[in-house]
């Protein structure tokens, strides 16, 4: 054996650890918080920032542009020869280059460029508030129905008849009925609107509200409108971001779809589904008529889509690990 290093102090080698139990469960850990892990996953892709950029500029543009340039489809509906000009045309006419005329002039002597912006802030509005509206009652009424099995055998009757009958026609049917006004049309997206949404959500509550936690809650009592919004939504929050990200485009699409067909708005209100459908003729012959508002239509669309699919990749808690 080797021998002992009487260097060595025999208090260095053994301390007494205080019994203290508050103290011993005690966790050492950084402040997490969900959103702000989001947001970094989110703005970690250089693409997710150019796309978010490139819509705070077009919501610049459509809700700023008309109030400091105001649109008037009629403003030159009386000279005919403002009809249908070209951009180089109509700066000619009016007398040197101008914002205004940057697009040209369409089939009633109006200003594409103004019409564009306009009918942008209608179709954002449009989808915003529809979106908002459906996303809300379908959640809500989503949970309930997938929680409450009593709930769930009615709902199921009312979806079963509702869904059977087409979407776009029963649309149409109360725009006839009611008008073709802006709330008006809201009214016919959101009549049944959430009722699609709300039949996801009853599928998705399903799934999870019979886990542990879920029924550990119910057996202390916990009331079901607490179960729903701590134990089952928070889980369901990238299916949310991610459903949002597809309703959102789909109502500018069924706008322009509805106005071009002659369903939707009124002409009174710039629609750029209205502006398609009055170039649909001059396709060939004033293109710059026609592609404006198709390369807008589109290009919103687009981005909310991919925005939307960017948040709910980073809302994933998956994501996070």
């Amino acid at each position: 054996m080797s021998e002992k290093n009487p260097a060595v102090n025999q208090d260095e080698l053994f301390r007494f650890i205080d019994s203290d139990t508050i103290s011993s469960e005690k966790i050492v850990a950084p402040r997490y918080s969900y959103w702000s892990s989001v947001f970094r996953v989110f703005f970690r892709k250089k693409m997710n920032i150019v796309i978010l950029v490139i819509l705070a500029l077009i919501i610049l543009i459509s809700f700023i542009g008309p109030v400091i340039f105001p649109y008037d489809m009629m403003e030159n509906v009386t000279n005919a020869r403002t009809y249908n000009l070209s951009p180089m045309a109509a700066w000619d006419y009016f007398g040197g280059f101008s914002l205004k005329w940057l697009l040209g002039s369409g089939p009633m002597g109006n200003s594409i460029f103004y019409g564009v912006i306009a009918s942008s802030r209608t179709s954002l509005l449009l989808a915003v508030i529809c979106a908002a509206i459906n996303m809300s009652v379908g959640i809500i009424v989503g949970s309930v129905w997938g929680y409450s099995r009593k709930v769930d055998q009615v709902m199921l009757v009312i979806y079963n008849i509702v869904a059977n009958v087409p979407y776009i026609l029963l649309i149409s049917v109360l725009v006839y009925i009611i008008g073709s006004g802006f709330w008006s049309f809201i009214f016919a997206l959101t009549i049944t609107g959430w009722l699609g949404i709300a039949y996801f959500f009853r599928t998705q509550v399903m799934i999870i509200r019979d886990r542990e936690y879920s029924l550990a809650s119910r057996c202390l009592g916990t009331p079901v409108s607490r179960v729903i919004s701590k134990n089952i939504l928070p889980f369901l929050t990238s299916v949310i971001v991610t459903l949002l990200a597809t309703e959102l485009p789909s109502y500018i699409g069924m706008e322009v779809f509805l106005s071009y067909i002659g369903v939707g708005l009124s002409a009174s209100i710039p629609s750029l589904g209205r502006m398609i459908q009055q170039a649909q003729s001059a396709f060939l012959t004033y293109p710059w008529e026609f592609w404006p508002p198709v390369v807008v239509a589109s290009a919103i669309t687009i981005i909310l889509y991919v925005l939307g699919q960017g948040l709910a990749d980073a809302s994933d808690p998956r994501t996070h690990m």
